[in-house]
């Protein structure tokens, strides 16, 4: 049983490990300042809520815009490069929040540091791709995703910690951020190389191929999973309201389910991505997403009608079965990235990736919250059938993907790209553990 456990919570690889300890950096800094964003912009910066929302959703379209641009950049100067340089930016605007003193300011550091952020997931998607052996990204990246969960739980904790001290200390808190930006951006730099940061004496050409953009299956794809991720919607936005206004469940219980949610999701990532290795499998996973997302909505709701503690285990049940939707449509989409993407334009093709997830998730408060409010049952029901027909039609537009990948990616390129293909040797023998930099390690494989 020890060992069993011992080997759940070790790293797959080191190289595995060493990513997992940058998405602990990140996780850590991102939510010491997000958890406590709210009580800053209104106490700190005394922003009004409608304040905030305009200057939060011109930021978000402005991440929007730049998705592509930054996705072609990525392809162009290589993502750990661009990876780095991300965190750099994000943690030097961190340091300008203490001096904010007007909405215009406001404003315009929120439109920079998403746009710098967007340029930063699509370095990292694209970097984690190329660096990690085909056949281990899965079970990886849920190994990240575990760390960042536990990061962002760290995170949570310090904003609590900085907004007990009171306004002095919240005031100056995006510094501590900021410090964790920095190290991070360090120990990005210490990585080894991916295949698309090695530099040769060539000049840097364009990468081959059509644009992602050219890729309308793979617009479909990132698209219905957007779709599909407004399981988030339910669990941050849906959910708590309809327990606060239509149930008699304590508005305590709220804390309690969103603590529920983060544990499982540090804890049982690696169980969902087991046997998950390529599209079919994949479809699989968001076939049991759908199926969990539509039971959540029937738990949900029941407790309309439900009292006492009735409605509580309902609501327990509820979240438990919405985590599951969450980390099996997490294991699929790592593995359609790995599959469906043209090896040589990750970085653009995560670009598009961004823009579709976006069309495909950005409607869903509006809409969702109107169901569930105004027609009740029939709501709900509306709400899984969304879910249902988005992972119906998944099934052909993966095939799509796959079918325009054949006709215009040489089959050498996608076979070694694929997560039954043989990697390529290591890029490198000389890696050098972030932690402790008199180490060097000798086990962490690389693609190519």
């Amino acid at each position: 049983m020890l060992t069993a456990l011992r080997t759940y919570v070790t790293p797959p690889s080191t190289l595995a490990g060493r990513l997992s300890v940058q998405s602990l950096l990140f996780a850590t800094g991102e939510g010491a300042f997000l958890a406590g964003s709210a009580v800053y912009f209104g106490v700190i910066l005394g922003l009004s809520l409608g304040q905030v929302g305009i200057g939060l959703t011109v930021a978000a379209i402005a991440s929007f815009l730049a998705a592509v641009p930054a996705g072609k950049l990525v392809d162009h100067f290589g993502p750990k490069r661009m990876w780095s340089l991300s965190a750099v930016l994000q943690g030097s605007l961190f340091v300008a929040w203490p001096f904010i003193d007007s909405v215009e300011q406001f404003v315009a550091l929120a439109v920079v540091m998403e746009v710098a952020g967007s340029l930063g997931g699509a370095a990292h998607a694209a970097y984690v791709l190329d660096v990690l052996p085909p056949a281990e990204r899965v079970e990886s990246r849920a190994y990240m995703y575990s760390a960042l969960n536990v990061g962002f739980s760290l995170g949570a904790f310090l904003s609590g910690g900085a907004i007990a001290f009171g306004a002095d200390v919240l005031r100056w808190a995006p510094v501590l951020t900021a410090a964790l930006f920095a190290v991070n951006a360090v120990a990005i730099l210490r990585l080894p190389d991916a295949s698309h940061d090695v530099r040769s004496t060539e000049p840097r050409r364009r990468p081959e191929g059509p644009a992602a953009i050219r890729n309308r299956s793979w617009l479909a794809v990132t698209f219905l999973t957007g779709v599909l991720w407004s399981n988030q919607v339910l669990l941050h936005t849906v959910i708590p309201l309809w327990l606060v206004l239509e149930t008699d469940a304590p508005h305590e219980l709220v804390a309690l389910l969103f603590a529920t949610n983060t544990v499982m999701c540090i804890v049982l990532p690696r169980l969902t991505s087991r046997g998950i290795r390529d599209v079919d499998t994949a479809l699989r996973a968001v076939r049991l997403s759908a199926l969990f997302f539509a039971l959540t909505c029937v738990v949900t709701l029941a407790t309309h009608e439900t009292v006492g503690w009735v409605t509580v285990v309902l609501f327990f049940l509820g979240h438990v079965v919405l985590t599951w939707a969450e980390l099996y449509l997490s294991a699929s989409g790592w593995t359609f990235e790995a599959e469906l993407m043209d090896p040589r334009r990750r970085g653009d093709y995560q670009g598009v990736s961004e823009l579709g997830g976006t069309l495909g998730r950005f409607w869903a408060p509006a809409v969702y919250g109107f169901l569930a409010m105004e027609w009740g049952a029939f709501g709900w029901l509306t709400i899984a059938a969304i879910v249902g027909a988005a992972a119906a039609a998944m099934h052909p537009a993966t095939r799509a993907g796959r079918r325009f990948l054949e006709q215009h990616v040489p089959p050498e390129v996608l076979a070694d790209a694929r997560a039954g293909g043989s990697p390529a040797p290591p890029a490198t023998t000389d890696l050098t553990d972030p932690v402790n930099p008199g180490a060097t390690v000798t086990d962490a494989p690389l693609p190519r």
